[in-house]
């Protein structure tokens, strides 16, 4: 009891409570922190537009539409919705394999994807479905992630270089690239190495807009060098000029192409939001509410492709540079909106002079963080999932962004359904002269029980395992002793039955009372008894929630009041 309480007072003593703060100071925080990150979101917004090959403004488009939407409905306060590296990515991988080159229709397709994306979220969170990303395992995404990341930067920097490979698969546009390293501009490169290290000396310091800086920088030394004498490229005019509200003019067969591209697209930017909004949210003890984000990014995704704007989501990098500002609430992106539209608003005509190396620095600076070789260590530790994780990394960087995750996806689906289907069942004993059953095989006390077979499988019982794990208790039980009178299964670990699982339990029913035997099916789960009662009304008295103990129970007094009875699944 001491030592208790010892305990307890040493953790409040680690833990103290932070001390409450004021209204004031939380909106300076807020106010603080929305300057210090508008001059991050405006040149990535830029810098990502070149990613998904689109005009610079539309990923100023979307960082309104993220900042507005998401601020009017989104439920995290530190969430930073705006263009990301991934989207993007995915986004010119998607619209190059429909478009064939021509630049007008691709942005057309650009268009139909965000608006198709920010529907697919609308319905998302309408039939609430907040787990959508389940389906996709985390060495997936941290793999894809990773492969994503050294494609960007490889690309990024064949703008540094000047060299534009003509590929776009990994597999012949690194070898290009650095096949024409003769060919790599000097003045690009020092350009970019230099603003790549002030990115990350600014870094350091939270409360400084360090990729603004660099912008401004970038600009002067443009101006005062020549840059362009040297064969230093520009961003080019910025013309950001709200069209009104459209729906691209395309044909069906392209709006059901942009419609399973549009799956995708929700998947990829649900999983990197949903990821970043829980994270902070644990970390500060909040609530998350994943289908009113699913609606807050829908209206975020169609607001930005009606004004023709990019697809938007909660990145990580923009979201922990928000709270590391030291945000509180949702005002915080308020803030950065209002700071972005008065840079838009006075100095956006110079930043079409910003020179492109540093504009990929700001991109290969962003992107940094995710290829952190340190993500793989854990699952070669754990030997779990190591190969879904180097697939992922593989299928990117070979097959390109969009079947590279598909890929991913598959393998990790198929190694999933393989571990089930693998599955096996384990027979049961009594532990000394309790009411605990464990497996004999690992609890060699753990002593059977006279005439009553009792066997578990290991996993849930589904299409791909349920015949194996049946074959393998019809071996169990021929094997077993010949005064053998009943079969206890228990399905601890079926939350639910389909059609094949219950077809196959049937069988066995059949066999075991072949056998002049009765089986009976503990510890099911209540949707599980619920649907044998309707399949087997007459069958009813041999399943039951019941623990093992007491299935034990009613089988020895089934037979010793009725010897020859064994019930039969009809």
């Amino acid at each position: 009891m001491k030592k208790k309480r010892a305990f307890q007072i040493k953790e409040h003593a680690i833990a103290p409570a932070s001390p409450p703060i004021s209204g004031s100071q939380t909106r300076w925080q807020d106010a603080l922190a929305g300057l210090s990150i508008a001059g991050l979101l405006l040149p990535e917004a830029i810098a990502y537009s070149s990613i998904g090959n689109l005009p610079p403004q539309a990923g100023v488009i979307a960082l309104f539409a993220g900042l507005v939407c998401y601020g009017l409905f989104g439920s995290s306060r530190f969430a930073i919705v705006s263009a990301t590296s991934s989207s993007a990515a995915v986004m010119a991988a998607a619209t190059a394999s429909i478009a064939n080159g021509d630049a007008g229709f691709r942005l057309t397709l650009a268009i139909g994807l965000v608006m198709i994306t920010g529907l697919f979220f609308l319905l998302a969170g309408l039939a609430r479905m907040g787990n959508v990303t389940d389906f996709i395992a985390k060495p997936v995404l941290r793999g894809f992630a990773f492969g994503l990341s050294i494609v960007i930067i490889l690309k990024q920097w064949a703008s540094v270089v000047g060299v534009h490979p003509p590929n776009g698969d990994m597999l012949r546009f690194a070898p290009a690239l650095f096949g024409q390293i003769g060919d790599w501009n000097p003045a690009g490169i020092a350009v970019g190495a230099t603003a790549l290290a002030l990115l990350f000396l600014l870094a350091r310091c939270k409360h400084v807009p360090g990729g603004l800086i660099v912008l401004v920088l970038g600009i002067a030394a443009g101006k005062w060098l020549d840059l362009p004498h040297y064969g230093v490229g520009l961003v080019g005019t910025i013309r950001l000029e709200l069209a009104a509200p459209t729906l691209p003019l395309l044909s069906r067969s392209d709006w059901l192409r942009l419609g399973e591209l549009g799956f995708a697209m929700v998947m990829i930017l649900y999983a990197e939001s949903y990821g970043a909004i829980r994270g902070f949210a644990v970390k500060h003890g909040d609530s998350v509410a994943p289908n009113r984000d699913l609606l807050a990014l829908g209206a975020s995704n169609l607001l930005s492709g009606l004004f023709h704007g990019m697809p938007v989501g909660a990145g990580y990098s923009a979201t922990a540079a928000n709270e590391a500002a030291g945000a509180r609430s949702r005002l915080a992106g308020w803030i950065a909106a209002l700071t972005v539209l008065a840079i838009v608003l006075t100095i956006l005509p110079g930043i079409a002079l910003t020179p492109q190396p540093v504009l990929a620095a700001i991109v290969i600076h962003a992107v940094g963080h995710t290829l952190n070789p340190a993500i793989f260590q854990p699952y070669f530790r754990w030997q779990r999932d190591r190969l879904v994780i180097v697939a992922a990394v593989l299928g990117v960087l070979v097959l390109g962004v969009l079947d590279g995750l598909i890929a991913a996806i598959g393998i990790s689906l198929m190694l999933l359904l393989q571990r089930f289907s693998e599955s096996t069942i384990t027979l049961l004993g009594r532990l000394g002269e309790g009411h605990d059953f464990v497996n004999m095989a690992l609890h060699p006390e753990a002593k059977p029980v006279a005439g009553i077979l009792i066997l578990r499988p290991d996993e849930p019982l589904f299409f791909a395992n349920v015949e194996r794990i049946l074959h393998q208790a019809r071996r169990a039980i021929a094997a077993a002793d010949p005064a053998l009178h009943s079969v206890i299964l228990s399905l601890e670990q079926s939350p639910d039955l389909d059609s094949t699982s219950l077809e196959a339990l049937q069988d066995f029913y059949r066999f075991v009372a072949g056998r002049n035997q009765q089986l009976l099916l503990a510890r099911l789960k209540d949707p599980v008894c619920e649907l044998l009662q309707r399949v087997a009304p007459a069958a009813a008295a041999s399943f039951s929630t019941l623990s093992v103990d007491e299935a034990v129970r009613m089988a020895q007094l089934s037979c010793s009041n009725a010897p020859a009875r064994c019930p039969a699944l009809q």
